[in-house]
């Protein structure tokens, strides 16, 4: 059960969310995804507010002919499929079958559906789930272009620490209620911080001097009891 968890996020911000597993990330996505109902408190978004949202894996038949200029277009047809492809880098791809991606690939391709209607705020459950070491810090690249072509919000969950840490604006770590938030150095000293993970991982050093001009919350939750539907 989440309990007393209290988050605002910004345009042009990216927050983290870490946590151990069954810590309730999964459940506070879901929760500002509309997926859920919080039991008590309340989610407040910005009227006509535009998501764009990244699972962390999608089964895939490998028997189903799809390609992935006809996956970008389910639903939302009027997709430019080439714009939304080259804004992740992976213009080749358009007539690539679902089933013949690698997992680095796949994981560019729902990032360009996740992005391809231009949303004000961008969830990302594991963004790098299947990519090898190489190209996770490439996934975290990407994520910050496109919060700075967008001007949107960026709200992603992740288990990687030594990466996250430099990608990142805010981290929230929670453990079923919020154990410990703000800039990556403040929360990597927190003894709660380092009673969930130890001191093993040493954050890199990151730059908060981004210039966030659209003023006002994006998305305000406020959960204090929620049922833990999965982790």
């Amino acid at each position: 059960m989440l309990q007393d968890i209290n988050l605002a996020l910004q345009p042009g911000e990216i927050v983290t969310v870490i946590g151990p597993n069954g810590a309730g990330k999964t459940t506070l996505l879901r929760l500002l995804l509309g997926l859920s109902k919080p039991t008590t408190g309340k989610v407040w978004r910005r009227p006509g507010l535009g998501l764009g949202y990244m699972p962390q894996r999608l089964q895939i038949d490998p028997s189903m002919p799809m390609s992935v200029a006809r996956f970008l277009q389910l639903g939302q047809p009027q997709v430019d499929v080439r714009e939304a492809l080259s804004r992740v880098g992976a213009d080749r791809l358009a007539d690539t079958g679902l089933a013949e991606l690698s997992g680095g690939e796949m994981q560019r391709v729902l990032l360009a559906r996740a992005a391809s209607r231009k949303p004000q705020l961008l969830v990302l459950d594991e963004p790098t789930q299947g990519v090898d070491l190489g190209g996770q810090g490439e996934v975290y690249r990407l994520i910050a272009a496109l919060r700075d072509e967008l001007g949107c919000g960026v709200l992603l969950v992740s288990h990687d620490l030594h990466l996250v840490m430099a990608a990142t604006d805010k981290v929230l770590c929670i453990n079923q209620h919020i154990c410990c938030e703000g800039l990556p150095e403040q929360v990597s000293r927190d003894p709660a911080y380092l009673e969930l993970f130890g001191d093993k991982v040493v954050p890199y050093t990151h730059q908060h001097n981004h210039e966030h001009d659209f003023g006002g919350d994006i998305l305000h939750p406020h959960s204090h009891d929620q049922d833990e539907h999965k982790q």
